[in-house]
């Protein structure tokens, strides 16, 4: 049997600009690379599928021959009529038993192939999750990072706002109150600037389980870039019809069915005979050696030997131990069908909410792109009248919230639109691509 080849194809959509950033930051396209690399998930299916490869030769050994040799040896004493002395002796024996006849050999060679296709599944499917969660944590990095960065920009736009409440309370412009109003109005973003940093170093830390960093020695990795929007077109019907087609979870439930069916077809045979035929012999170099147990010379080996028999076994009567694990066997294929049928029927609707949620987010997208400039010139005008007097400290406070939630807004906007790209890409099977040609070399 030559060697099984996998074939690994790595088809992921990259949607991140180059931007300057320390030299230690890692781009999306290196944290996928070393998640398929180091992953914990994806070495521990890989071994996965090297164990699959023995447990083939376990169901295809009933169809291999079974052969035992002996080479007995040791030393006669005793005497019997017309003998005396101690002689020694030393023979060998063999033995070849083959299966001539069985109705469970067409199913153990089918089953043993789709175990190793059922193991290289998993494998896919191991990658196809990793590779998602890494991608989504590395986009949650970004977000919030860009998150905490723009409060922390509002905080200090409202803090210089303080300083020129201070100044004008100072000079008698202002009551105290303009001052205790802006003071409190910088200081509510803190819990804000905490929650977004927190969130960053939460998704840190995904990302270096993901990459199989440890937190404890090495320090966490920097996602490179910032979130960018790009427009993306869909179409619902021929990208189902090809998901059903790639999508490593289906072909997996696709193979489970099919490995229950034959191991069903297994158990069945357990009511067919099996005829198993059998050659054994003996080499015997001297003569006059006493078989065990014999009474008479003509019971002693009197030179080598060779004898031949077939032999068949027929359930007549089940007790019940084929027959409920026919059963059983029955159910588990009955099961792995009707959740396969799910999985398929599930496709469409999958694809179709993903493709809404595109559209959703890129209207909102252009909604808040345009809001968010107005809001920034009126929060710029506003912050202009209030240093001369001409507007007062809500009218400030007003607009820089505004400004403030419309950015955040637009931030969470493209964060979904990127989230709603890569579900899109696990739903229609692009992540990666298995070779599972069932038609290997034997």
């Amino acid at each position: 049997m030559k060697d099984t080849h996998v074939r690994l194809g790595l088809v992921i959509t990259i949607l991140m600009a180059c931007f300057a950033c320390p030299a230690d930051a890692i781009t999306l396209e290196t944290v996928l690379q070393t998640t398929l690399e180091k992953n914990p998930a994806i070495q521990e299916a890989k071994s996965g599928l090297e164990q699959a490869a023995g447990q083939r030769l376990v169901f295809r050994s009933i169809v291999w021959p079974h052969a035992e040799l002996g080479v007995p040896a040791g030393v006669q004493v005793g005497h019997r009529a017309g003998e005396s002395g101690v002689k020694g002796f030393g023979l060998g024996r063999g033995a070849l038993t083959q299966t001539l006849f069985h109705v469970a050999v067409p199913p153990s060679l089918r089953r043993g192939d789709v175990e190793i296709l059922i193991a290289q599944q998993q494998l896919n499917v191991a990658v196809v999750e990793q590779l998602h969660a890494a991608r989504l944590a590395f986009y949650a990095a970004l977000y919030n990072r860009s998150l905490e960065s723009i409060r922390g920009e509002q905080q200090r736009r409202l803090q210089e706002n303080v300083a020129t409440q201070k100044t004008r309370y100072e000079a008698g412009l202002a009551d105290r109150s303009a001052f205790t109003s802006a003071t409190v109005q910088a200081s509510e973003l803190d819990p804000e600037i905490e929650s977004a940093h927190r969130a960053y170093l939460g998704a840190q830390l995904k990302l270096a389980e993901a990459m199989a960093i440890d937190a404890a020695k090495r320090s966490l990795p920097e996602p490179d870039g910032e979130l960018q929007f790009a427009p993306m077109r869909t179409d619902v019907d021929s990208e189902t019809a090809a998901a059903l087609e790639r999508r490593a979870d289906l072909k997996l439930a696709r193979l489970l069915v099919r490995s229950a069916n034959e191991d069903q077809r297994i158990i069945e045979a357990g009511y067919y005979p099996a005829v198993i035929g059998s050659i054994s012999g003996e080499y015997v170099p001297v003569t006059g050696i006493h078989r065990e147990g014999s009474t008479s010379r003509n019971q002693d080996f009197i030179g080598s030997e060779i004898r031949e028999k077939a032999a068949y076994t027929w359930r007549v009567v089940d007790n019940g131990k084929v027959g409920g694990a026919v059963l059983r066997a029955r159910s588990a294929r009955e099961i792995n069908e009707l959740t396969c049928r799910k999985l398929e029927a599930n496709v469409p609707r999958e694809l179709s909410r993903i493709a809404n949620d595109l559209k959703t987010t890129e209207v909102r997208e252009r909604s808040l792109a345009a809001a968010t400039a107005a809001a920034e010139e009126s929060a710029r005008i506003v912050q202009q009248n209030l240093t001369s007097g001409l507007a007062s400290p809500l009218e400030y406070r007003i607009t820089q919230n505004g400004f403030l939630q419309t950015k955040s807004g637009l931030l969470d906007a493209i964060y979904q639109h990127n989230l709603a790209v890569a579900e899109w890409d696990r739903a229609t099977g692009r992540y990666f691509q298995f070779s599972d040609d069932t038609t290997r070399s034997q």
